[in-house]
């Protein structure tokens, strides 16, 4: 096992944490990492992101006293969410390898010394992959799958189903994505487009330490949108189709009643199926003018070239 670079000094591991409201679970989980890392020969670094938390999480992290790591506190100037959040560790970070973790302990942090043994043997990206979502509730488990097999059913980029942000990557992969110019992220497909010598790991996700999901299903819809508008123009392509067999639905049926009419001389009466079809068709316009919208306020905020997220400052604790 190769635990050294190749001037000898030992392998620096980067651990980023995106943190929003989490002051009840941060102590114990920068203590869960420190025991997780005390007798391992690697150095390691903590890159926590505070994303303008409302409660004691920037206090709670910089007056943390680290006693054998360095840590690096990212305040940012307001609530951003978890993407940029997630980017911003990611850009502090400075560690051969980085591992994102949420701060909730529902990413166990002894399954990192496993992740960091499979890139020592070769891998580039470590994967921590779900076993079950039984931790979940029903509609969380029934909307994860499908999303997971609708993205990957319409996307050219697949994302391994149940795997989140917890995954160790190389830094050639953590350079990579900081290359990439694009604002509005979405990170599990940033991540799987990337590519890279890839390993899973299993494992059992458990339940909050404390405090309580940021993730409601707005939030939760909201980000599958950004997933799906961010690596396919399949629903581009389904506007275009839908119109176009709905446009010759109505041609063929119109020709069917002026056929009827002039060889029958039978007149089709029915204003309720009219304005049934009315309806029906200002609601299919409306959906691809929803779609379509999508697209093009992606591109409008993607030419503003606004940043993802604004740091106010950026505390550091070195050990020596």
């Amino acid at each position: 096992m190769k635990t050294t670079d190749a001037a000898g000094h030992a392998r620096l591991i980067s651990v980023v944490m995106p943190a929003y409201n989490e002051m009840e679970a941060l102590k114990l989980t920068l203590e869960r990492l420190e025991r997780t890392f005390t007798g391992t020969p690697y150095q390691w670094e903590l890159v926590v992101v505070n994303d303008g938390s409302e409660d004691d999480t920037l206090r709670e992290a910089t007056r943390y006293q680290p006693t054998s790591f360095r840590m690096v506190v990212v305040d940012l100037s307001r609530h951003f969410g978890k993407e940029p959040a997630l980017s911003a560790g990611l850009r502090a970070a400075s560690g051969d390898a980085v591992i994102p973790l949420d701060a909730d302990l529902q990413d166990p942090p002894e399954l990192l010394l496993e992740m960091i043994a499979l890139w020592e043997n070769g891998a580039e990206v470590v994967v921590a992959k779900r076993s079950n979502r039984s931790s979940d509730t029903w509609g969380k488990r029934v909307s994860a799958m499908l999303f997971y097999r609708t993205f990957n059913m319409i996307s050219d980029v697949q994302i391994p189903e149940n795997v989140g942000d917890f995954r160790l990557m190389d830094r050639a992969v953590i350079d990579t994505i900081n290359s990439l110019p694009e604002n509005r992220r979405f990170m599990k497909g940033l991540f799987a487009w990337a590519g890279f010598r890839t390993e899973e790991l299993e494992y059992i996700r458990p339940t909050r330490a404390a405090g309580q999901t940021k993730f409601n299903a707005f939030r939760l819809l909201s980000l599958a949108i950004e997933g799906v508008t961010s690596f396919s123009t399949a629903p581009l392509r389904l506007v275009t189709y839908v119109g176009g067999s709905v446009a010759v639905a109505a041609m063929l049926y119109g020709s069917f009643i002026v056929i009827r009419t002039l060889v029958h001389g039978v007149e089709l009466p029915g204003y309720a199926s009219l304005i049934s079809l009315v309806a029906f068709l200002s609601g299919l316009q409306l959906l691809g003018l929803g779609i379509v919208g999508e697209y093009v306020g992606r591109t409008y905020i993607e030419s503003k070239s606004r940043p993802p997220y604004i740091v106010r400052r950026v505390y550091r604790s070195d050990v020596d």
